[in-house]
């Protein structure tokens, strides 16, 4: 059976909408009271990251771990503390994201299904 995930940059047409999901979320990290504290000052770097892990987890180039190695996103994360209401503040902006690139609409269950997982399964901290 193939992952449903590995499909979608195809599908999208490439990286471009990628891109602009992570532009999208970001938008709404800027002003997010729970999220923004989380991220550098600049979000450049971690825009570019986010873009690379989702274009390869999605099926599109492994330059994410070509320039970083495995993913073990749990594991870089662990300096933040992540408890449901980041989990939910995380999948409230990537949501609201989702809603931007028309291209990620016929795959949005898959992706919700997949953020959803993915969001719960980096908490490292209770509550």
């Amino acid at each position: 059976m193939q992952d449903p995930l590995s499909i979608i940059h195809s599908a999208v047409g490439g990286d471009e909408p990628f891109y602009r999901l992570v532009e999208e979320f970001y938008k709404g990290v800027e002003d997010d009271k729970i999220l923004r504290p989380m991220y550098p000052e600049d979000l450049e770097a971690p825009k570019e990251r986010l873009a690379l892990f989702l274009i390869q987890r999605m099926g599109g180039a492994t330059t994410y771990s070509d320039q970083r190695g495995h993913p073990r996103m749990r594991a870089r994360h662990l300096k933040f503390p992540i408890g449901l209401k980041e989990r939910d503040a995380w999948l409230l902006n990537m949501g609201r994201a989702l809603d931007c690139v028309s291209e990620f609409q016929p795959h949005r269950q898959v992706l919700e299904e997949f953020f959803t997982e993915f969001a719960t399964f980096m908490i490292n901290r209770p509550g």
